[in-house]
């Protein structure tokens, strides 16, 4: 993937993918490309972070973040 700025601040965005899971699907930020290993998702040893949703009550739009504290 090809090196990006944040919109809202303009430092450089890192790669990462989100893996929702468990009864209440919470969603987290993974580190790094997705990697297959025996047809599943390697996670071991990657960054995580919860990522929270906010929604404008003006417009609608909807943005994720993943804070970088405390990691998951």
């Amino acid at each position: 993937m090809a090196a990006a700025r944040c919109s809202a601040c303009g430092k450089w965005l890192e790669e990462g993918f989100l893996q929702v899971q468990g009864t209440h699907y919470t969603t987290t930020w993974v580190g790094g490309p997705p990697e297959k290993f025996l047809g599943m998702i390697k996670l071991r040893k990657r960054p995580r972070l919860r990522v929270f949703a906010l929604r404008c009550i003006n417009c609608g739009l909807v943005q994720l973040y993943a804070p970088g504290a405390p990691p998951v």
